[in-house]
């Protein structure tokens, strides 16, 4: 992986626990998030306009992309509902990167080095490390089943669109096209399900505006890098945003950071450091 494309990553992580916090801050976290999605299939549509339709079996890669990314969606919201930001965020994005790697292993032609593997292996230890206060703490493992919906998701749309991308051979207008149904999918089931979720008031549009701009170049960057470097390593660079959504948690919620955390943390460094060196 290229200087560039390592630090790109690394942006689109900050971008993606910023979009967290926001939808986590806002109250009506149900309506930020079918706003996230509306907004998120709106800048799709900006994109994919300007460029040529996708051809042939891409079709099927993006429509899989589709549920999979509300299914995600879904299973976030719920989550962010029974635990805090610091505890849902690294339990939904710190089971992916091994199941993508386990995955790409058997899978996919991507050949991953020793050294590689070993810092994929430290940084999950860290991300898996992070969500032991949910059953020391006195935490409500309510959001548990929750949570690890969202990775099973996680680690399924990585490899869906790390390989629908390649295959596209255009990872913007794949990831315009993606955007698009995947907001249509998740925004006609919440408004079916109640027709009043998006009465919502200014702040929510706006958090819920931010959070869509932030996620969709936090995921466009990352589909970008995995046509170029192999999709288990930015996939395990994506999930240093724990250590921004941790430190998110502290200063914007006042959740505890305890021990625990902070070696969590520093595994999560020492991780990328072993990715990068």
């Amino acid at each position: 992986m290229t200087t560039f494309a390592f630090l790109a990553v690394l942006f689109a992580a900050l971008m993606h626990a910023s979009w967290n916090a926001l939808i986590k801050l806002d109250a009506g976290r149900a309506t930020a998030m079918m706003i996230l999605s509306l907004v998120q299939g709106l800048l799709g549509v900006l994109v994919a306009i300007t460029r040529p339709l996708p051809q042939g079996e891409v079709w099927f890669w993006l429509l899989a992309s589709g549920f999979i990314h509300a299914a995600y969606q879904t299973f976030l919201l719920f989550a962010y509902k029974h635990g805090d930001l610091s505890r849902v965020y690294p339990i939904a994005r710190g089971v992916a990167p091994g199941l993508v790697a386990i995955v790409g292993a058997l899978v996919l032609s991507d050949h991953l080095s020793l050294q590689e593997v070993i810092g994929i292996s430290t940084l999950g230890l860290g991300i898996l490390l992070m969500t032991r206060g949910i059953f020391t703490n006195g935490e409500s493992r309510r959001m548990l089943p929750f949570a690890l919906g969202s990775a099973m998701a996680t680690a399924s749309y990585t490899l869906v669109d790390g390989m629908g991308a390649r295959i596209s051979g255009d990872p913007v207008t794949y990831v315009a096209w993606m955007f698009i149904l995947s907001g249509l999918i998740f925004s006609t089931a919440g408004i079916a399900k109640d027709p009043r979720i998006l009465r919502a008031n200014r702040r929510s549009w706006a958090f819920g505006g931010l959070a869509a701009a932030l996620s969709y170049g936090a995921y466009g960057i990352s589909v970008w890098a995995m046509t170029i470097a192999p999709i288990a390593l930015v996939s395990a660079l994506r999930e240093t945003s724990i250590l921004f959504a941790v430190l998110m948690g502290w200063l914007l919620f006042s959740e505890r950071m305890d021990r625990t955390k902070a070696v969590a943390a520093g595994l999560i460094v020492a991780g990328v450091i072993l990715t990068r060196v």
